[in-house]
C-alpha cells in the first residue's frame, strides 16, 4: 500500500547527489539532538557501513565490489582514477543496467510511450487541484522540462523527475554521467565485458503496477518537500564522499520523519516497504547472479549503488553469508 508513495518520499529524499552547485544548509546541521542519537545507533553496528569499494575473495575467484553515485560530481574522477588499473584487468564488470539494457529501455519507451507517457485520457492538469498542478509546473519548469511535457507525464514518472533538485538538473541535461557511466566508458575502452545484475525493466516493474490514483497521491507527497529534499541533497554530498555511506542511509530513514503531514509510524513504513522492494530483495536477487558469474570469471568488477551495499542485507553482507571474505580497499 505504501510503496510507491514512500518510495517518491525517498527518492525526494535519497537520490544520491548531483553536483557540487547544490550548496546550502545541511540536513545533519538541522537534526535535532534526539535524531542525532537515532543516527549513531543506528549505524553503530551496521556491517560495512564506511567505504565505497571493497574485495571480496573465495577460492581463486575475485570481487571487487564499488558502491557508486548515479549522477555527476568532479570528486568522482578520483575514484575513477583509483579503479582504472582495476577496471583494465577485469574478466567481467557488473552493473545494474549495461549500454545493452539502456537500448532496451530506450527500445521500449519508443514502441510503448504508455511506459512513461499518457498518451490517453485527462492529463495532469484536469487530475490535479490547480494549487498542486501551479507548485508541479513551477517545480518542472524549474528542471527545464515544459509545463506542456510534464502535463502528459506518468505521475510515478514524473514524481522521480521533481525528486531532482533544480540546481543538480543542469548537468544531468548536460548528459554528465555519475560513477556507472564512467565505469562503463572504462570497460568499454579496456575491452571488457559487461553484464547487467538485473533485468532492464525492475524499476519499471516496480512502479507500473501501481493504479492511477496512488500515483497522483504518490505526486502530491513529492511535492510536500523542495527545502528538506535540497538539504538533503547537501548532506548527502558530504556522506557519500566521507564513504560514510551507512549514516548516508539512515539519515534519509530519519529524514522521511520530517516530512510535512506525514505522521512518523507512516513514514517509518514507508520506509521498511521501499527498503525492502528497492533494495533488499534486489540485493538478494542480484546475489546468485554475481556468484554464478563468479564460476566463469575469476576478477569481476560490480558496481551498484552505493546504498545497496551496506547493512545486513547488502550485498557484502549477503557474500560473506556465502563464504566470500571481504576487506576494504582493492
Amino acid at each position: 500500500m505504501f510503496l510507491r508513495t514512500a518510495a517518491t518520499a525517498f527518492f525526494a529524499l535519497t537520490a544520491l547527489p548531483a553536483a557540487a552547485a547544490c550548496v546550502g544548509e545541511s540536513y545533519l546541521d538541522r537534526m535535532t539532538p534526539d535524531q542525532q542519537t537515532q543516527l549513531s545507533a543506528a549505524v553503530a553496528d551496521m556491517p560495512y557501513a564506511e567505504g565505497l569499494i571493497w574485495t571480496a575473495t573465495k577460492d581463486d575467484a575475485t570481487i571487487t565490489a564499488v558502491g557508486t553515485m548515479h549522477i555527476y560530481d568532479p570528486r568522482l574522477d578520483a575514484l575513477r582514477a583509483e579503479l582504472a588499473d582495476t577496471i583494465a584487468g577485469a574478466d567481467l564488470v557488473m552493473l545494474e543496467a549495461t549500454p545493452e539494457e539502456e537500448a532496451l529501455l530506450q527500445q521500449l519507451i519508443t514502441t510503448d510511450p504508455s511506459r512513461l507517457f499518457i498518451v490517453e485520457g485527462p492529463t495532469l492538469p484536469e487530475l490535479v487541484d490547480e494549487d498542486t498542478w501551479q507548485l508541479i509546473a513551477a517545480a518542472a519548469t524549474e528542471r527545464g522540462i515544459p509545463s506542456f511535457m510534464a502535463a502528459k507525464m506518468q505521475p510515478w514518472y514524473l514524481s522521480l523527475t521533481l525528486a531532482v533538485p533544480s540546481c543538480a538538473m543542469s548537468d544531468m541535461m548536460q548528459g554528465m554521467r555519475g560513477l556507472d557511466h564512467m565505469i562503463i566508458e572504462d570497460a568499454q575502452a579496456a575491452g571488457v565485458p559487461m553484464q547487467a545484475v538485473e533485468p532492464y525493466t525492475t524499476l519499471f516493474d516496480l512502479f507500473d503496477d501501481d493504479s492511477f490514483d496512488e500515483q497522483i497521491d504518490m505526486l502530491r507527497v513529492s511535492m510536500l518537500v523542495p527545502e528538506l529534499q535540497e538539504q538533503m541533497f547537501v548532506a548527502m554530498l558530504d556522506r557519500y564522499f566521507a564513504e560514510d555511506v551507512g549514516r548516508l542511509w539512515e539519515m534519509s530513514r530519519i529524514a522521511m520523519t520530517d516530512v510535512p503531514d506525514l505522521a512518523p509510524a507512516e513514514a517509518n513504513a514507508m520506509f521498511d516497504e521501499m527498503e525492502e522492494s528497492l533494495l533488499i530483495t534486489r540485493n538478494r536477487n542480484w546475489i546468485p547472479v554475481i556468484t554464478e558469474a563468479a564460476t566463469r570469471h575469476d576478477d569481476i568488477i560490480v558496481a551498484v549503488g552505493a546504498g545497496h551495499l551496506i547493512g545486513n542485507d547488502g550485498v557484502l553482507q549477503l557474500l560473506e553469508n556465502e563464504g566470500w571474505a571481504i576487506v576494504r580497499g582493492n
